[in-house]
């Protein structure tokens, strides 16, 4: 694998993620207001990238969380709540931008409760913090820097909400571990170091996925975008 084809693929991570990131600021424009259910966002956010960015495809579910289901993990179902007054609430997409995958999350308050806004705004520290991490210890495992985001999050007053703490990308569809779906997570059990290389023998690409909850207060936070790239 050339340097210059290794250099494709982390700039079409890249332009994928850009495009994701201005995609999002749309929807901060207008789109996010109580009085709209949860399923109701959904269809606005999907026409609106439509129309806008030309996206045909998501790789996963578009999950729009708020109130109480900001508690639940990716794989669970919730009830389609109504987006409330003072509600705090994330966006999870994977749009599909010219084949190259991203895999964007973020969280928002509506109001200015504390509790909420300090959780919007330890997510992104957090985030920092364990792709820094990651950084200086380029070796780390799956199951390594998983620990890791669980214990920043637990130094900050939340608990880690998540099952996994990342997952790979790619080339739509991105490649997973055959027969080994854990090697594929930043997760419990995957031993394997992140730096390693696919069967392809490229880089392998991650996504750091960082759940904040706090079940006193039935609150929860998301905040994903690429580990490996940028």
């Amino acid at each position: 694998m050339t340097p210059e084809s290794e250099d494709h693929r982390a700039a079409g991570l890249l332009a994928a993620q850009n495009s994701a990131l201005a995609l999002f600021r749309e929807i901060e424009r207008g789109l996010l207001r109580p009085g709209i259910t949860e399923r109701e966002l959904s269809r606005e956010i999907h026409e609106l990238a439509a129309a806008m960015f030309g996206v045909k495809a998501h790789w996963h579910k578009r999950v729009i969380r708020s109130g109480a289901n900001t508690l639940m993990p990716y794989n669970e179902s919730p009830p389609n709540l109504t987006i409330q007054e003072d509600d705090i609430l994330f966006v999870d997409l994977g749009p599909v931008f010219e084949a190259w995958e991203a895999d964007f999350g973020r969280t928002y308050v509506l109001g200015n409760d504390p509790a909420k806004l300090r959780l919007r705004d330890d997510l992104e520290l957090i985030f920092n913090k364990a792709k820094a991490h990651f950084k200086a210890h380029p070796d780390i495992t799956g199951a390594e820097l998983y620990n890791v985001a669980i214990g920043l999050a637990e130094e900050a007053g939340w608990r880690f909400g998540g099952s996994i703490a990342g997952h790979l990308v790619g080339e739509f569809p991105h490649e997973r571990a055959l027969g080994a779906k854990v090697s594929s997570h930043i997760a419990p059990g995957n031993r394997e170091p992140i730096g390693g290389l696919d069967s392809k023998g490229r880089k392998r690409h991650w996504i750091l996925e960082i759940h904040l909850v706090d079940h006193a207060c039935q609150i929860g936070g998301f905040y994903e975008q690429l580990l490996t790239v940028g």
